[in-house]
């Protein structure tokens, strides 16, 4: 049945993003261009939506760009990298301050790009400024601990953060605002030049915010290209001046880029890639309160998440009761357009990803799973209803592979060793959930878990936030850590003023802090 979409939200003009972002200025494209689509139909009768057009750059316009980040870091000599920390936190406090008058634009774009729904676009904005804002404190928090020479061996050492150079970032569809600033704004504020490029699927929502980067940083720090990965992202990293590779993404193509560059021992890996994020409920959980995590786990945004549970391990003496009650409730939710109001399921933005699910459910029901709730399976043009797979087993490609969507498998186990042993297999180690109460039994379980992923979420779903905690994983999981705190230290390194202590250069350092002639050489408190 069609709703008709309130006024708000409705597509009155698409747009024609004719401009990006290099050196400073928004160049016109007059070149060839990609129509962006969206799954949502604006017709009773089911047709995509166009949203509107972006530039199809070629490898010319991407090593301009590479140019312009090159120009304006110019070997750590440029303006950015040996600007004050109070100038830059000034530049990003410019930038997010404009950014927060182009709310209601990006939300609409999240939710009609992407398929989020209205409370988590909204949350993706909102995280994403406070993200900006507790970047900038933990930013001032660094500095003033740096504040201070220390002495050892005779030697004070004036020790500071500085950053690695150029950096390549480029962002995942599923958060296109807020993961990809989680790479963008500790890479900027560190003092790196950035060239990024956003990801096919969510990338009309820059729009808005481009003169926002233009204004508030100098020309060249920040540039902004668009056109298709192997096009731009490729030739960038051939030519060998990216000094950091930020990807949230998948590892084979984090894997690519990386095998181009010319001087991998140079490159840092700033990655956040795949999970394969299992549940475990054990015998003694509280029913309740697991099934309702899972159900978050599984079903946000479609399962469209790194951090999504993408398989239940249920012990075998609840699994049936367990899989009658979670069945239920996946049945009950609601699938709408991301504007309705209690919409928890919600268009899937890939054209080709309800296939692919319904390949997944073929492939393990012609292996012995069923489906076990009534909705699971039903297919419509840009949506395929969760399925609850049960019993599911190693040989299905359900089980294998990291499905992105909404497909949810379960496997019973009797012995803790299973699920256990399958983890310790498995190519990722991002997070685990675990749902039990029994302190004697947990506590092995916990002093296990923590060797095999970076996160174990006790009687609660996978998550990233909140984002001042460790994000990060083992295996191809990840690369570096992501959080506030650890971000800027991810994309920057240790480096200081070594002096021997003696009257000579003491005489120098106290003149260096009282003429604050120098950016890196002061004990100034900032505020």
């Amino acid at each position: 049945m069609f709703i008709k979409i309130p006024e708000k939200y409705q597509i009155k003009k698409t747009v024609n993003q004719n401009t990006y972002l290099v050196d400073g200025e928004l160049k016109q494209w007059t070149g060839e261009t990609s129509e962006v689509f969206s799954t949502i139909s604006s017709t009773e009768s089911y047709k995509p939506t166009l949203l509107g057009v972006i530039p199809t750059l070629g490898a010319k316009e991407a090593i301009a760009a590479l140019d312009s980040a090159d120009d304006a870091y110019n070997r750590g000599q440029g303006l950015w990298p040996t600007m004050t920390v109070e100038e830059r936190i000034l530049c990003m406090t410019a930038f997010v301050e404009q950014m927060k008058t182009k709310r209601d634009e990006v939300v609409k774009l999240l939710m009609w790009e992407i398929g989020k729904n209205l409370p988590d676009s909204e949350k993706e904005f909102d995280r994403t400024v406070e993200y900006i804002y507790d970047t900038i404190e933990d930013y001032k928090q660094m500095d003033r601990d740096s504040a201070k020479f220390v002495k050892n061996s005779n030697v004070n050492a004036h020790i500071r953060r500085g950053p690695l150079g150029i950096v390549l970032c480029l962002g995942p569809y599923n958060y296109p605002l807020n993961e990809t600033f989680a790479l963008l704004i500790p890479a900027l504020i560190m003092g790196n030049t950035v060239v990024f490029k956003p990801a096919k699927i969510g990338v009309l929502l820059l729009s808005p915010l481009l003169e926002a980067f233009q204004n508030s940083f100098p020309k060249g720090v920040v540039n902004i290209i668009y056109g298709r990965g192997r096009t731009v992202a490729s030739p960038i990293m051939k030519d060998g001046r990216v000094d950091v590779l930020a990807l949230i993404g998948n590892s084979t193509s984090a894997n690519a880029l990386q095998d181009v560059h010319p001087k991998s021992n140079r490159l840092r890996m700033v990655l956040g890639l795949e999970a394969k994020n299992p549940a475990i409920v054990l015998e003694d959980a509280d029913l309740d309160l697991a099934i309702d995590e899972c159900i978050v786990g599984a079903t946000s945004f479609n399962g469209q998440r790194c951090t999504a549970l993408k398989v239940l391990y249920v012990h075998e003496a609840i699994v049936g009761e367990f899989n009658r009650r979670f069945a239920k409730k996946v049945d009950a939710l609601k699938f709408g357009n991301p504007w309705e109001d209690g919409s928890k399921l919600t268009p899937l933005p890939e054209p080709g990803k309800p296939a692919y699910i319904q390949e997944l459910i073929d492939d393990a029901t012609e292996k012995g799973a069923k489906i076990i709730n009534k909705k699971g399976g039903e297919i419509t043009d840009n949506y395929i209803y969760p399925a609850v797979l049960y019993p599911v087993t190693k040989d299905m490609r359900v089980y294998k592979e990291e499905q992105f969507g909404p497909v949810i498998p379960v496997i019973a186990f009797s012995d803790i060793e299973e699920p256990l042993d399958d983890m310790a297999a498995s190519n990722y180690g991002q997070q685990v959930s675990l749902f039990g109460k029994d302190v004697k039994t947990l506590a092995p379980l916990i002093d296990t878990l923590v060797n095999l992923v970076c996160r174990v979420n006790l009687n609660s779903s996978c998550q990233r936030g909140p984002d001042v905690y460790p994000f990060t994983g083992r295996k191809d999981s990840a690369v570096a850590t992501l959080s506030v705190h650890d971000a800027l230290r991810s994309f920057s390194i240790r480096t200081f003023l070594a002096s021997k202590d003696n009257a000579y250069n003491n005489a120098i350092l106290k003149d260096l802090l009282n003429t604050k002639s120098s950016n890196f050489v002061r004990t100034d408190y900032i505020l």
